[in-house]
């Protein structure tokens, strides 16, 4: 299979390699259930080495650059009570935490979870964060811009591989809220 965007030496549907997954994010793809088909979500295997946006987009394509986002975990807090979330923004931006984030969660306070927290409640590994397997409770925000693109390049579930997703799909994920100006220049 030839990957719909990049350069990879190694794409396949994800429903085929759920072996090459952590146990949320394959649980996600066997489970799947929005109106894209789980055979558009792609897997392609890159090097742990070259996952930081910058060493990727040189190794594996420039264009990737304006159509990859990252998936980042922020905690809400309101009196005593934390809210753990997912946002979902373009590589070229930054989340809206003290904006948008903290509205949309209703919180006092937001922040970027600490890593020990995001990757101890995802079962992934930091760096390779995906909203594809996140915990059904959470709500995941997603930039409208990602929505719009034909497919997006996003963590896997580890710093090993990388998922592509048609943009339309994340608007699908379970408790999904996509927003308006949440990514940030």
């Amino acid at each position: 299979m030839r990957a719909p965007i990049g350069h990879f030496d190694h794409a396949v549907p994800a429903p085929d390699c759920l072996d090459e997954l952590v146990r949320p994010v394959a649980d996600a793809v066997r489970d799947w259930r929005g109106t894209t088909p789980a055979e558009r979500i792609v897997y392609v295997d890159t090097d742990p080495e070259w996952a930081d946006t910058a060493t990727f987009v040189e190794h594996y394509g420039k264009e990737l650059l304006d159509l990859s986002a990252n998936c980042v975990v922020v905690a809400g807090r309101r009196g005593g009570e934390t809210t753990l979330a997912a946002c979902l923004v373009l590589s070229t931006a930054r989340a809206d935490v003290n904006g948008a984030v903290r509205r949309q969660l209703g919180a006092r306070k937001a922040s970027f979870a600490p890593m020990d927290t995001a990757t101890g409640e995802t079962g992934m590994e930091y760096g390779g964060i995906t909203p594809v397997g996140l915990p059904g409770d959470w709500p995941v925000l997603v930039d409208s811009a990602v929505v719009d693109l034909p497919y997006v390049l996003v963590g896997s579930g580890r710093r090993r591989g990388k998922l592509l997703v048609p943009g339309k799909a994340f608007a699908e994920l379970p408790n999904a809220v996509v927003l308006e100006g949440l990514g940030i220049a």
